[in-house]
């Protein structure tokens, strides 16, 4: 770890971290069952401006504890530049996304999950808390959300 670095004001994170969602394509998701086994995927995701939306099937274990649980922690990045996110899911059967989500899924990542049949469900994450650190020196002030408002404008 390098100590040369001058951290970023939470501002600049913020502003980062929204850079990072929109234009990234994939983002790891952590889950866990009711017995709490933990369960960590990486799936394709939109972020609208307030949510991200993922799409993955109803019967495997990501899917079946975002459909039950109502939580997941969410990754970007590697360990030396990392967002994590906590946040609330609400679930959507495959007829119940919003087309404007479908389609700007669609485009971005360049899979139709409505093409893929009924055993694709879609997920909605509202971030409560969002971390963001470049390394050591960041590790102070990297709660940039809480109780899902930003820390700081960007």
């Amino acid at each position: 770890m390098t100590k040369t670095q001058t951290p970023r004001d939470p501002a600049r994170r913020v502003r980062d971290v929204l850079g990072r969602l929109d234009g990234e394509q994939d983002i790891w998701v952590s889950t866990a069952d009711a017995a709490g086994e933990p369960y960590l995927v990486p799936l394709s995701f939109l972020w609208d401006g307030t949510h991200l939306w993922l799409c993955t099937r109803i019967g495997n274990p990501t899917g079946r504890n975002l459909a039950a649980g109502g939580r997941a922690r969410l990754a970007l990045g590697h360990t030396r530049d990392v967002v994590l996110l906590d946040g609330e899911v609400t679930a959507f059967g495959p007829r119940e996304v919003p087309v404007e989500v479908a389609d700007a899924f669609h485009t971005k990542t360049g899979w139709d999950p409505r093409g893929s049949g009924p055993a694709y469900h879609w997920f909605r994450v509202r971030p409560t808390g969002v971390q963001a650190w470049l390394e050591e020196p960041e590790l102070e002030g990297r709660d940039i959300m809480r109780d899902g408002a930003w820390v700081a404008t960007p």
